[in-house]
């Protein structure tokens, strides 16, 4: 069954990032390997592809329109060494570039060096995420779960979580390197560490195309 992005919420587009996987290459080879995950920041050979016009950017404006832009970036790297598996939950979190006390918007965390909020709910539903494949991922290698339709459920309580998975249901969101996946960012997703464990890096970006309000900034890419 072909996943839509409005009644699913995740959409498959195979191959989409193929041509540019090199540049994506290329700008990541100084990020640490050892680690499970790294936020992203300041890399200048990712900025031209993630914008609004760019190779990678220009899939996300075309759901959310002109004004898109990437506000947070991170790379994944499982391997035999860093093989974790992660719960089902929902992204709540936007980085910033300060913190700055507004009303709505808390609590506020720190992580590697970047400032963290949960906004309203409400900015969530407005964003989606891509995932960009670097390299394949089978059904062994710790495939993103998703449960369909449960970015239209609104913030879910942490303890009726698995019980919205499991009347939900989860698509196992297999990928060819180079395949790109969209998703709404709130909705509710996972994945269990590799049965057969290979290198599977992917480049998650939260793209957004409103302001925040009164003087909170985007940390953007």
């Amino acid at each position: 069954m072909t996943l839509t992005l409005d009644r699913d919420g995740a959409v498959l587009l195979p191959g989409a990032a193929t041509g540019v996987l090199p540049e994506i290459e290329a700008a990541l080879v100084e990020v640490p390997a050892d680690r499970a995950g790294v936020r992203l920041n300041g890399l200048a050979g990712l900025r031209d592809l993630l914008a609004p016009t760019g190779a990678i950017g220009t899939l996300a404006a075309e759901v959310l329109g002109p004004a898109t832009q990437p506000v947070r970036a991170l790379l994944f790297d499982k391997s035999a060494a860093t093989n974790w598996a992660l719960g089902w939950h929902q992204d709540r979190t936007i980085v910033v570039r300060e913190r700055r006390e507004v009303p709505g918007f808390g609590p506020w965390t720190v992580k590697q060096g970047l400032q963290h909020v949960a906004p309203p709910f409400a900015l969530l539903e407005t964003m989606v995420t891509l995932r960009v494949h670097i390299d394949p991922v089978p059904g062994d290698n710790a495939p993103l779960l998703v449960a369909r339709g449960s970015h239209k459920r609104g913030r879910i309580a942490e303890g009726i979580v698995e019980t919205v998975v499991a009347d939900s249901r989860v698509h196992v969101c297999l990928a060819e390197r180079g395949d790109v996946w969209i998703y709404a960012t709130p909705i509710l997703h996972a994945s269990d560490a590799a049965l057969r464990p290979a290198r599977r890096r992917v480049l998650q970006i939260d793209f957004a195309a409103q302001a925040l309000p009164a003087g909170l900034e985007w940390l953007g890419v």
